[in-house]
């Protein structure tokens, strides 16, 4: 399957592996804050929650391949990036509502802007692997 092939090399290997290491951090980080901590800032820690598991499904789906995990990869890249920019806007207007970071506050800024950067290479690569018809 082509699928397979693109993910064995270049841009695909890169785009799983940050996902994964994004969904990796993103749930350790949001466990142990929510575990240790839900009180101080829950809206920040179940958004970082959220993101993990929005990183997770992506992670899984771009790895599987196949025409319905394409769909859910493109399904998570959008949710990602809409969540990205409307807890990076809102948490600039709200800064009361995030006393803590999430992944996706101020745009990712904490990470770089990797998490604004991710879901738009991830939704550019799905659209150049689309797969045809069965």
């Amino acid at each position: 399957m082509a699928r397979s092939t693109e993910l064995s090399s270049g841009a695909g290997r890169t785009l799983v592996f940050v996902y994964g290491v994004f969904a990796a951090a993103a749930t350790a980080r949001s466990v142990f804050q929510l575990a240790t901590d839900a009180g101080r800032a829950p809206l920040a820690y179940g958004l970082s929650l959220l993101a993990a598991v929005v990183y997770v499904v992506a992670t899984a789906s771009l790895l599987r391949g196949g025409t319905r995990a394409w769909r859910v990869a493109v399904a998570a890249c959008t949710v990602e990036l809409v969540g990205v920019v409307a807890v990076g806007a809102l948490s600039l207007v709200r800064t009361d509502l995030f006393p803590e970071p999430t992944v996706w506050s101020h745009f990712g800024q904490g990470y770089g802007f990797v998490p604004l950067v991710l879901p738009v290479l991830g939704l550019l690569w799905l659209r150049r692997t689309r797969p045809g018809p069965s």
